[in-house]
């Protein structure tokens, strides 16, 4: 039987060309946290956590020393004793998304042990290719910003994307300018999604909603503050808009408060944060009996994206209709090598969707010799 001999956390950092920014704060640079488990018979798999990445890393090293020497096949029992370890001082935020990529690691390790995608070690697929929706139009200091986010969104939609999602959050009489240059871009046909990052307060909220509703948006993404629930519910009632959240929440108990509030019409985990997919798949059994749609939260590497993929394939959708609408991904289409050259094969959509990989795990890996160029320094228990 193998056994767990080491737990390596890699902090990977790639400077922008352009750097952008949202409604909270700009980008130059990205950075993540990657981690790789690797058995006493020198088998591995990789795992990534969503966060600030040196913080992630120290949640890693926190870990590690309580999956050492475990049976890599155990990832329920891994899982539960990381989680019995962080309780008192780590049940939300980054030390769970530190927890999270050591789980996912772990389930990429335990797919290449059998030999099986993790997608059959979830259940089995229920789709071949899951669909995706482009994330892009961030802010930059492009004097004519409209113009701009329209051409972008035009461009995601000769590319075959469906849906693409937009950023809001520089105040409502702009936001509304440049949701109607993007939705007169797209045309009618392809699905908007806008995405404030918890700019608003309920009023503001409000008045965007009613300024852009006209436009067909498929959801309103973050318009208040995590933690304001009350304000999310009083705004689902009173939206014409699909109200989304979650990526910000944490663990199979913060979407229970997220959901006993009637806060939401969709829900959006980041897998890479919430606990990974061992927690993500029983916040899915809770989003489904209260009837709430699931759409994953994805901004990394290809491991999170991967991840992504084998967990949606193999979810099931609300029950109770003939054709019930399939579940999104996120894609994000941002500048980012880490995502386009660290983890091959790269992902490509066609006609607004994905291959679910077949190989044994995740069905991807880490260029060994990019990871040295990309890396900070890496640390190993």
């Amino acid at each position: 039987m193998s056994t767990i001999a080491r737990v390596e956390a890699f902090v990977v950092s790639q400077p922008l060309r352009r750097p952008f920014h949202f409604s909270q704060w700009g980008f130059d640079r990205r950075a993540v946290c990657l981690v790789r488990v690797t058995t006493d018979d020198g088998r591995h798999g990789w795992g990534e956590g969503y966060g600030p990445a040196d913080v992630v890393r120290a949640g890693v090293e926190f870990f590690a020393p309580h999956v050492l020497g475990g049976d890599p096949l155990r990832t329920g029992a891994l899982w539960q004793r990381m989680h019995a370890r962080g309780l008192d001082f780590g049940r939300r935020g980054v030390l769970l998304a530190a927890l999270s990529a050591i789980d996912i690691a772990l389930w990429d390790l335990k797919g290449k042990i059998l030999g099986a995608p993790v997608h059959v070690l979830l259940g089995g697929k229920r789709r071949d290719a899951v669909a995706v929706y482009a994330t892009g139009m961030y802010f930059d200091d492009e004097p004519d910003l409209a113009a701009r986010l329209a051409a972008e969104a035009a461009g995601y939609a000769a590319q075959g994307f469906r849906a693409v999602k937009m950023k809001v959050g520089l105040g409502v009489e702009t936001d509304a300018a440049h949701v109607r240059a993007v939705r007169a871009a797209l045309g009618p046909r392809v699905k908007l999604m806008i995405d404030s990052n918890h700019a608003f307060g309920l009023r503001e909220a409000l008045d965007l909603v009613r300024r852009v509703e006209q436009h067909d948006i498929a959801w309103f993404e973050e318009p208040l503050s995590p933690d304001d629930y009350e304000g999310y519910r009083e705004l689902r009632r009173r939206s014409a808009i699909p109200i989304a959240a979650g990526e910000c929440e944490y663990g199979v108990a913060g979407f229970h408060q997220l959901f006993g509030a009637d806060a939401v019409d969709i829900a959006q985990p980041d897998i890479c944060a919430c606990g990974g997919l061992t927690e993500v798949q029983r916040i899915a059994a809770l989003a489904r009996a209260h009837h709430v749609a699931l759409t994953p939260h994805c901004w990394g590497t290809g491991i999170g994206f991967a991840v992504g993929l084998h967990f949606l394939a193999t979810i099931d959708v609300l029950p109770g209709r003939r054709h019930p609408p399939e579940p999104f991904l996120e894609m994000d289409r941002t500048e980012n090598a880490l995502r386009d050259e660290l983890t091959p094969p790269r992902f490509e959509a066609r006609d607004g969707a994905v291959t679910v990989p077949d190989a044994p795990g995740l069905g991807i890996d880490v260029d060994l010799r990019r990871l040295a160029d990309f890396s900070t320094g890496a640390r190993s228990r």
